[in-house]
């Protein structure tokens, strides 16, 4: 990746975080950072014919412009809950068809459901929320103390956060490839929806990199694929925060990011450095350990690389 396929960043002091405002930096074009705490389900309507839920489009916060054409955006749209696709400790992701009755208008979307102010958020959250704020002290104190009200406001900052990431990379993925991410669809509260990332006709998801077995050609091509893309992460001012080859598909011989919610600012985060030194620790031996030469995925090599790419070193 050469400096001029990709606007650089402008260096940044650490005095100058960009989680501080209810509006961070990186939300581009005036979309909310902070989550709208309604219900997203519902339930059945009962105007909807086989219990399928009419489409939440009007009421969510909508994915960069302009729209893909696959998508469904049409009022008269009916969502239909095909099952889980994951399961998660935060999380469960379930695959929905999206359809304008009587006509060949569909598309399918992966949804994100977080979890609810009664059931377990993220393991050790605490390194990951540092540099987001909130600006009314109250419920900075709320998510300090776990209130049951502040659990709920941080299961809405995950999907926020993932919501904002996603939208951001996926215009630059757009605009100047090197990273491929699903794109962001809608966000409704802590509901998430994205484009699925698969064989539609099928039903089928794409396999995550763990599941791969590439031979030595299709590896070398994933592996400067992933590098690519983390130095786009870091031009953003990004650490992926869980980068693993659990959350990287595979689809067509693209490499697909997935799974952002503990995206990490690495300038206003004092941890952003050790974060972004352990994603490329962690996939790094994976590519080691299917073939890849150490040399080639020398983890000090690569971190001290983002760094600088993120205006830190």
């Amino acid at each position: 990746m050469r400096d001029d396929d990709f606007p650089a960043r402008g260096r940044r002091g650490r005095g100058k975080g960009r989680f501080d405002d209810d509006e961070p930096q990186f939300l581009k074009r005036g979309r909310p950072a902070e989550p709208v705490l309604t219900d997203p389900d519902p339930g059945p309507d009962d105007d909807a014919p086989g219990g399928d839920a009419w489409s939440t489009w009007d009421q969510a916060v909508h994915g960069p412009e302009p729209h893909p054409a696959w998508l469904v955006t049409e009022l008269a749209a009916r969502d239909t809950d095909l099952g889980v696709l994951k399961t998660g400790k935060e999380a469960d992701v379930h695959l929905v068809r999206r359809a304008v009755p009587d006509t060949d208008r569909s598309c399918l979307l992966a949804v994100k459901r977080y979890r609810d102010a009664q059931h377990r958020l993220f393991h050790r959250d605490a390194g990951y929320l540092e540099g987001r704020r909130v600006r009314r002290s109250r419920e900075n104190r709320a998510m300090a103390g776990r209130t049951a009200f502040g659990r709920q406001m941080i299961a809405g900052q995950w999907a926020a956060a993932e919501f904002a990431a996603l939208s951001r990379l996926w215009e630059i993925g757009a605009e100047h490839g090197r990273i491929s991410v699903p794109y962001p669809v809608q966000l409704l509260g802590t509901e998430l929806m994205l484009e699925f990332v698969g064989d539609p006709d099928e039903g089928l998801a794409a396999p995550r990199l763990a599941q791969c077995r590439p031979e030595p050609a299709e590896l070398r091509s994933l592996w400067e694929q992933l590098v690519d893309a983390l130095v786009v992460l870091a031009r953003a001012g990004y650490a992926h925060g869980d980068l693993s080859p659990y959350n990287l598909l595979v689809h067509a011989g693209r490499l697909v990011m997935i799974d952002l919610p503990q995206v990490v600012d690495v300038v206003a985060n004092p941890q952003g450095p050790e974060f972004m030194a352990r994603d490329v620790r962690v996939v790094g031996a994976w590519f080691t350990a299917r073939g890849l030469p150490a040399d080639d995925t020398d983890p000090a090599a690569l971190t001290a690389l983002l760094l600088r790419e993120a205006g830190i070193r």
